[in-house]
């Protein structure tokens, strides 16, 4: 009989609540595969740490939004947001299945152009355009949503150069009711500067307007906060018909909703508070149907949701490097996924599970990444399961933004895969090595 690992007792103070007659469950979830990959093959075949994608979630998620949409309102397209994961691999899943491209630089549209995406299904955002990405939009017949009034001049005077009309939208902020009001973005609307700028487009003979835009804010939990949007861009609609005989082809609500993932400070996990893609497509879809557009002039709804459609579908496999207590007497354990590689380990209460089963007893643990810096913390706390030297551990829902965001600082970057339909195994990036920063520097020749 195989001799039991001795575990030191634990007594953990009650903190909040009470228990039932049964006591408090101890056990933590192990989640052991991706895909039915087992992590542990992951770790011995690609390294740790590993980013690991699913193609199949990254396709059912899509198709649930769409479907939450498509089933309200006639007309809907979906543009991907670069931003949030310009990964090729993941960009073309999202063209394959139908979504256009949002980007917001010179550099990510590019890339979309790269991937095959026609200029004409190209939204470009953001409020850092060159003079030379202004021209090549227009030649390409993109979509370019101006920013501010600095924008539309010179898009005024490049648009005169060219052969062709500017297809251009604005990006429209404005109260909704949520706090703080994202203010940053485009032109506001309680101000008439929005209303400024469409009668300024209007007369112009080298810009045609297509479509009005807005981005209310990120990680938004109140539905409703997108149906007064909406009703607010569809009453500049209904405006500019009025006044010019006008119709505005597309209406586009940004993105900002939510993942499952959970806030820092918030009181319930955010599995069980996120709003679903038919909670935001009721409240949206009801505005713009609802207004005062005639249903013959209903314009193409856009969203550019990015977070929402890829988080689930990511994973960060890694490695216990050690334990130790604290002063406090906390425990603490070192992982090797730091927040260079998880970035939104800054403003989210990840989840990080065994890959294994261990000891029912948990306590309060600190998970701290290796980088020597204080600030490297992945939890500040959380009810965990004593892991030792070399355990696997798994992060999930790690998708957006975390493979745009991240930094080579003391360690490299890791291999990202992704795992097809078919359950095959795709490096869609190669881990770094020391080669790849050597060959862009420069060595003065007195120092070499």
């Amino acid at each position: 009989m195989k001799k039991l690992k001795y575990e030191r007792p634990i007594i953990n103070k009650i903190q909040s609540g009470m228990p039932d007659k049964f006591g408090m469950s101890t056990r933590v979830q192990t989640i052991s595969d991706v895909e039915g990959i087992p992590v542990v093959n992951i770790i011995k075949n690609y390294g740790s740490p590993t980013f690991v994608l699913s193609e199949q979630t990254i396709r059912d998620t899509y198709q649930e939004a769409r479907e939450a949409f498509t089933t309200r309102y006639p007309k809907v397209q979906f543009a991907w947001s670069y931003k949030t994961n310009y990964l090729n691999a993941v960009c073309k899943i999202f063209h394959s299945e139908g979504s256009w491209a949002e980007v917001v630089s010179g550099f990510e549209y590019d890339k979309a152009i790269d991937n095959g995406v026609k200029g004409a299904h190209i939204i470009f955002n953001g409020p850092d355009k060159s003079d030379e990405y202004l021209a090549k939009s227009i030649e390409n017949d993109s979509f370019i949503h101006i920013d501010h009034f600095d924008e539309f001049y010179s898009l005024i005077r490049i648009a005169a150069k060219s052969s062709k009309k500017a297809k251009v939208a604005i990006r429209v902020n404005m109260d909704t009711g949520i706090y703080p009001q994202w203010d940053r973005f485009g032109f506001n609307y309680e101000n008439g500067d929005a209303w400024n700028v469409l009668n300024k487009i209007m007369l112009s003979k080298d810009l045609e307007l297509v479509g009005l835009h807005t981005h209310i804010g990120t990680y938004i939990l109140t539905p409703n906060a997108y149906g007064v949007a909406a009703s607010k861009l569809a009453e500049l609609a209904v405006r500019v018909y009025r006044k010019f005989n006008y119709v505005i082809s597309y209406i586009d609500m940004g993105g900002g909703f939510a993942s499952k993932n959970t806030l820092k400070g918030a009181y319930l996990p955010g599995k069980d508070t996120c709003p679903t893609f038919d909670d935001y497509a009721e409240s949206i879809t009801n505005a713009l149907i609802n207004s005062e557009i005639q249903p013959e002039n209903l314009p193409t709804l856009i969203l550019e949701t990015g977070r929402a459609l890829i988080d689930d579908a990511g994973y960060l496999v890694g490695t216990v490097l050690a334990n130790k207590r604290l002063v406090s007497s906390r425990r603490a354990t070192i992982i090797d996924i730091g927040v260079n590689l998880l970035f939104t380990s800054f403003w989210y209460e990840h989840e990080v599970y065994p890959v294994k089963e261990v000891s029912e007893q948990t306590e309060d643990t600190t998970i701290y990444g290796p980088l020597c810096m204080n600030i490297d913390v992945i939890r500040e706390v959380i009810k965990f399961p004593l892991l030792q030297k070399g355990d696997p551990v798994i992060i999930p829902r790690v998708g957006a933004y975390n493979m745009t965001q991240w930094m080579q600082f003391i360690t490299l970057r890791p291999n990202i895969i992704l795992i097809d339909t078919s359950k095959n195994i795709h490096v869609i990036r190669e881990e770094e090595t020391n080669e790849v920063f050597s060959r862009q520097e420069k060595l003065p020749e007195h120092l070499s």
